[in-house]
């Protein structure tokens, strides 16, 4: 499995899959004469039994010893820093329910420090952090007055590094702002529409290469409050078991049926296709009027991508729509950043709803729906984000225009490809050397996101703290975001970093890992000779 993987794909077929199992590791690879350009390759390590019986065993102890404080808080044995109801109005329908934020205030709270931490500084490839503390179990927090500087930023997800606030795009943003101010106070249908979202809506329209585009005020609404435009009562959507929940929200104020499908598993979307198909709808067996698919083109949880032309061979047989998501591949994937389309080399036409956000590529804010012209009319007048909602900032519409026209060289320069090769470098080395020290990464060989798996709850706050105290910043993330036995710290790459930053934080993370005993897999990989990316490709690179 650790050899030459192109040879290997160069002669399967659809339904062929490479699979290579070393204890109890699983490697997939895909490539199609037909359907795939380019090797398709994913990792997902099976969880280990005795790591997974010790975390369940692990969450059983928090579960008895938070009963145990519950009992104590009830009894004012221990103070209570809970929201409760107020005795008046204990006959009234209750606003807080306890054994819900059960895990909240029993589990999240003992490691709570690892998340809400508050930055004074861009989230470049480096931030400063301000400091906080708790002196009453992370209940409330505290600052020290002190400033953590440069501290290495693996957990945003600036993608191109274009979250700066010195360049072209900060510039242009600056001068936006003293020209037209922050706000628009107006939707775009009424005195909120400028040339300046006219000229972003051709702008992303050509970028993805489609008919036309729209963009939204705020990512989360694009996906939640559109997908109700487009279907209804009588429609079914088949959704990846694992799509974000911003489409999961979507999905289920539309009022449509909604099915589960495997994640990125075609076998179970067929069945569910032909199912549709075979029996219509519950009761009646009339046809459905819609069938949307909704997919993500990087899962931002598990860093794999989506089997697009697989998904699109099927969207074609059984005569269903396409709904694709792509906040985080769009200028992550593809050689010119087109994302996940541009990535497996396919028509954007084939995709009937194509949605992204302006907020990891673009390190700005909103998103887009791009499709042909007649969608995106009636988009604009159906959108309840089109009507109701605040148009997009200026100084983020700017941000946007400025990043993309970089991005598509229109800027002159050729900045914006050299970032999408170095993310793609930075993408395949750090996987490579997390490989190669022992842990257990999930996910797709070309992609930004970069799960590594810690599952025990106490290593989850330890592994935070322990990578803070030597100046790296990461993402962990846990139950009920995760599998409960599949806690983990997410890393975006980014190509704002350098390699001695990524050498950096790859030490630091060897030297946790031994700390914490968090290299679990038992798939070894040798370290490679021929890698991408190594000094000679970096001083290439620079030259």
């Amino acid at each position: 499995v650790s050899g030459d993987y192109s040879s290997a794909c160069c002669s399967l077929k659809l339904t062929d899959v490479l699979s290579q199992s070393n204890d109890s590791s699983v490697y997939h690879a895909a490539c199609n004469g037909e359907l795939y350009s380019r090797p398709f390759i994913e990792s997902f390590e099976e969880t280990p039994m005795l790591l997974a019986v010790l975390t369940y065993m692990s969450y059983g102890i928090l579960t008895i010893f938070g009963y145990l404080r519950d009992f104590m808080r009830e009894w004012k044995i221990e103070k209570c820093h809970i929201a409760r109801e107020r005795e008046e109005q204990k006959d009234f329908v209750p606003l807080y329910q306890d054994f819900e934020n059960f895990y909240t205030r029993n589990i999240y709270m003992r490691i709570r420090d690892s998340w809400n931490r508050p930055i004074c500084s861009a989230p470049g490839a480096t931030f400063d952090l301000v400091e906080c503390s708790s002196n009453d179990y992370n209940w409330t927090f505290e600052y020290t007055g002190r400033v953590v500087k440069d501290v290495i930023n693996l957990g945003s997800y600036n993608y191109l590094g274009f979250a700066e606030n010195t360049g072209a795009c900060a510039t242009a943003a600056g001068e936006v702002t003293v020209k037209f101010g922050v706000g628009v106070a107006s939707t775009r249908q009424e005195m909120g529409n400028l040339d300046r979202h006219e000229e972003l809506e051709k702008l992303a329209a050509s970028f993805l290469g489609v008919e036309s585009a729209m963009v939204f005020g705020m990512g989360f609404a694009t996906n939640s409050m559109n997908i109700p435009a487009l279907v209804g009562k009588g429609c079914l959507i088949l959704s990846d078991e694992l799509n974000h929940a911003s489409l999961v929200l979507g999905a289920r104020l539309s009022g449509s049926t909604i099915r589960v499908f495997k994640h990125n598993n075609m076998q179970s979307l067929e069945k569910l296709l032909r199912d549709a198909i075979v029996h219509g709808q519950p009761r009646t067996h009339r046809p459905w009027k819609k069938i949307l698919i909704l997919v993500e083109g990087i899962f931002s949880m598990e860093g794999s991508i989506i089997r697009l032309p697989e998904v699109i061979a099927l969207k074609k047989k059984y005569k269903a729509y396409l709904y694709l998501d792509e906040a985080h591949s769009i200028g992550a994937l593809g050689l010119n950043g087109r994302g996940v389309v541009e990535y497996f080399g396919l028509d954007p036409k084939d995709v009937d709803v194509m949605m992204g956000t302006f907020t990891k590529s673009f390190s700005a804010a909103g998103g887009y729906i791009g499709g042909r012209k007649d969608l995106i009319d009636y988009m604009r007048t159906h959108s309840h984000s089109a009507i109701y909602a605040t148009t997009m900032s200026l100084p983020v519409v700017e941000q946007i225009i400025t990043s993309m026209k970089c991005i598509m060289g229109k800027d002159g320069t050729t900045i914006g490809l050299s970032r999408i090769q170095r993310l793609a470098e930075n993408t395949v080395y750090f996987r490579r050397r997390l490989q190669e020290m022992g842990f257990i990464i999930y996910g797709n060989n070309d992609s930004p996101v970069v799960p590594m798996m810690l599952y025990m709850p106490a290593k989850l706050g330890a592994f935070g703290r322990e990578m803070l105290k030597r100046n790296i910043g990461v993402v962990v993330v846990g139950f009920p975001a995760t599998p409960i036995i599949e806690s983990r710290a997410r890393f975006c790459i980014s190509a704002a970093h350098t390699k001695e930053m990524l050498d950096r934080a790859l030490d630091v993370i060897s030297e946790v890992g031994d700390l914490l005993q968090l290299k679990y897999s038992q798939h070894k990989v040798l370290p490679s000779l021929d890698r991408p990316f190594d000094e000679t490709t970096y001083e290439e690179n620079e030259e």
